[in-house]
């Protein structure tokens, strides 16, 4: 199984690259963030054209998420239907070629005296709490999105240079670690513990083509698919060109069974 995480930052603006991506890459399921659509103007059709069945969460704002896989939909759950769900429609499940998928986009934080920053941490502890409720780290889970939280600072260009900011506060990095405690990995720190590669870039001051960027796109998966991970990259190529997004998709390469690790990685320091 191909799995791809992809923030596009608006589905309407950038729907011809999104299908373009799909053709040329081929995953068996992309999870989207950022759609800005509401579900009744979610182009289904499209996808649908390339062979892929699509599930989304959306009001038409600024958030949205939404799941496409050519190996199954089935029983969609959408958001945490609880409270925390006035805040926008950010997260969304489906069970697709048997693992259970989910798209998030994390709450940005804007800075860390802002009342967003206090939501988005107790977004990030409501779904541990989720995952706590609804699913087995046994079973085949995965945790795919936009996270607005580098997991440490070989994951952002300049540490310095984000101090006093969002994404990379200890509080936020503890709030992804608990979810990594109840029983995920970032697989991607498994192919590349060295750093340095980034998966979003400020549109401004040119930061794509001076490497200015972070890793805030991640896919955190449960041990039965950790053990599958067989490569993990992030498609610069895609970030490329005319009015693209500002993130990159993020893909993993599952085998079809059997482990494929000779053991856990040690994860560098934040």
């Amino acid at each position: 199984m191909r799995l791809a995480t992809w923030n596009v930052n608006s589905l309407n603006a950038r729907l011809p690259r999104v299908l373009e991506w799909l053709e040329a890459n081929g995953p068996d399921v992309l999870c989207m963030q950022e759609t800005k659509l509401a579900d009744a103007a979610f182009p289904a059709t499209a996808f649908a054209e390339l062979g892929y069945e699509s599930v989304h969460h959306g009001d038409g704002r600024w958030n949205g998420v939404a799941i496409a896989s050519r190996v199954g939909a089935e029983a969609p759950a959408f958001g945490f239907e609880s409270e925390e769900d006035a805040h926008g429609c950010r997260i969304l499940a489906a069970t697709c070629g048997g693992a259970r998928v989910h798209s998030v986009y994390v709450p940005n934080g804007r800075s860390l005296d802002s009342e967003h920053y206090l939501f988005k941490l107790a977004w990030l502890a409501r779904l541990r709490r989720y995952l706590e409720e609804r699913c087995d780290p046994a079973a085949p889970v995965a945790v795919c999105g936009d996270f607005n939280v580098a997991p440490c600072d070989v994951d952002v260009w300049d540490p310095a240079a984000f101090a006093g900011a969002t994404h990379v506060s200890e509080p936020e990095r503890a709030a992804l670690r608990a979810l990594l405690d109840w029983g995920l990995e970032d697989v991607f720190r498994r192919f590349h513990p060295e750093g340095g590669v980034f998966s979003w870039w400020d549109y401004r001051a040119g930061d794509f083509h001076q490497g200015r960027g972070m890793r805030i796109d991640l896919v955190l998966l449960s041990a039965p698919l950790a053990a599958r991970a067989t490569d993990a990259r992030i498609d610069r190529d895609a970030r490329k060109g005319k009015k693209p997004s500002d993130h990159a998709p993020v893909v993993v390469e599952l085998s079809e069974e059997g482990p494929n690790r000779s053991g856990p990685v040690e994860q560098p320091r934040a």
